[in-house]
């Protein structure tokens, strides 16, 4: 047997090692929910055939000849039985692509399908497409809803000016996607999401209006929008929701993550809020609901973040940064959250309807000043001297 064919050997058998390693969660958790210990998706989880050549003609020293630098920011759905992620993949090239991989139970054992997914182009074709949420929509249809960045022609000397929209694609199988028009809008929307449901015959969008490319400007917070033809879908009035606040969690921009759970007390809500800090902008991931009748009213917003990276999640591409688009729910009420940290590799979080409402509905909403928080905190401890353990 030639070194080659050892090497290549030897290589594989690694790879499915870290495939199959088992997951387990942590312990001494916050009780909202579980994280597990290990990544589930990383740039090492991606298949070998996409990244070497195994002609040992054409490829002697087993070399990588493409590299893969990123997992990150996957859309969830479960898929015949499998949990299944739309996840963002990063070359070496810096190009994003989508890429479905497949798990039996939601927390390890997740392997990547064949090859990446095809996306057709809209009119102009975009240079990088990203961040998909996945929505199951009520008229039977599969929906991807994506960024689209394309450069900004207007600024033909600024290498760095970028134009974003929310690109929109639909699927029966995940597999085969029709690309649709780009979601019009008035401002650049680098974040949208499609409600399950038709809300008075319409289909209905989360957005994220900014008026530009980084800079959220004048938009307020996380927008709602009704659309009256998703083949060419077009904005013509958007309404803030979920509203930025000075110095909080969501001071500088805040959007939608994947699209609402329903529960008989509302609709869940997993969203991410971004601050400015000295060592660059803070993404952390927080929660409220709205009302069954009216998805627009928001009936609960606990306090303060849900989920901030930790210990080694804070290190990677872009620090600090805990990111969500995908969770799944399952029949049982158990709940798959599914979050990137430092825009690098994918984790998974679980937790249950039951304790997300309990969440929701129990925990203290935010007094925006200094006292308020004070005295919040003195009356849980005034509580808590009525009912020691």
């Amino acid at each position: 047997m030639s070194n080659f064919v050892e090497k290549v050997k030897a290589l594989r058998a690694h790879h499915e090692e870290l495939l199959a390693r088992k997951n387990e969660p942590m312990e001494w958790g916050n009780g909202i929910y579980d994280k597990w210990k290990n990544p589930i998706l990383t740039a090492e989880h991606t298949p070998l055939e996409w990244r070497y050549d195994f002609n040992e003609k054409d490829n002697p020293y087993l070399m990588q000849r493409i590299m893969m630098n990123a997992t990150l920011n996957s859309g969830a759905i479960k898929w015949n039985g499998k949990y299944c992620l739309v996840v963002r993949v990063e070359g070496a090239d810096r190009k994003s692509f989508f890429a479905v991989a497949e798990s039996p139970n939601g927390v390890d054992n997740f392997r990547f399908w064949e090859e990446p997914i095809t996306m057709p182009d809209d009119v102009i074709p975009a240079t990088n497409i990203y961040d998909m949420r996945i929505t199951k929509h009520e008229d039977g249809w599969i929906y991807g809803v994506f960024c689209a960045e394309r450069h900004d022609d207007s600024q033909p000397g600024n290498l760095s000016a970028a134009t974003a929209t929310a690109g929109i694609a639909r699927t029966k199988d995940l597999k085969t996607w029709e690309r649709l028009p780009d979601l019009k809008t008035k401002s650049q929307q680098r974040n949208v999401v499609l409600h399950p449901e038709f809300v008075d015959g319409k289909y209905a969008f989360y957005t994220r209006p900014q008026d530009g490319f980084i800079d959220t400007g004048s938009g307020g917070g996380i927008g709602w929008a009704l659309v009256d033809d998703i083949t060419h879908a077009e904005v013509k009035e958007e309404k803030i929701i979920n509203a930025r606040h000075y110095h909080t969690i969501t001071e500088v921009k805040n959007g939608e993550g994947p699209h609402p759970i329903k529960t008989p007390k509302g609709w869940l809500h997993l969203a991410h809020g971004v601050r400015a800090t000295a060592d660059g902008l803070r993404y952390v991931l927080y929660m409220y609901m709205t009302a069954l009748d009216d998805p627009t009213k928001v009936i609960a917003q606990p306090g303060g973040f849900f989920l901030v990276p930790q210990g080694d999640e804070y290190l990677g591409d872009v620090m600090n940064v805990a990111f969500a688009n995908g969770w799944i729910a399952d029949e049982d009420g158990k709940v798959f959250i599914y979050y990137a940290s430092a825009d690098t590799r994918m984790h998974v979080a679980t937790s249950t309807v039951d304790k997300l409402i309990d969440y929701c509905m129990n925990t203290p909403e935010d007094g925006l000043y200094t006292a308020a928080s004070v005295e919040t905190i003195k009356k849980l401890v005034a509580k808590n001297k009525t009912n020691k353990m």
